[in-house]
């Protein structure tokens, strides 16, 4: 994905904290069926504002990808396996 923007602290933490790499990533946009959804919780309000969607890597591990789009560009700001709140809203509000 050319477009996909990952900063080096961001890779850090996914790679450590998530055990998540960002050809994972790219397969969850490539894999995404559904809409992107606004993270309009109060303390995570960005501008431009972040956005999520939940999808499967190409090994059926589900992933919540957070991101920001900019100047073309997907920045990447987390991704990680979501928790089932996060699920329900995904499957109630974006598929």
């Amino acid at each position: 994905m050319k477009n996909l923007i990952v900063s080096a602290d961001v890779l850090s933490k996914l790679q450590s904290k998530h055990g998540v790499s960002k050809r994972e990533v790219e397969q969850c946009f490539e894999n995404k069926c559904g809409m992107y959804l606004v993270d309009d919780r109060e303390d995570h309000q960005t501008d431009p504002p972040s956005l999520w969607f939940i999808a499967p890597t190409n090994q059926e591990r589900e992933l919540k990808i957070i991101f920001i789009l900019k100047d073309g560009n997907v920045h990447l700001k987390s991704a990680y396996p979501p928790e089932p709140e996060a699920v329900a809203i995904y499957n109630a509000n974006g598929r």
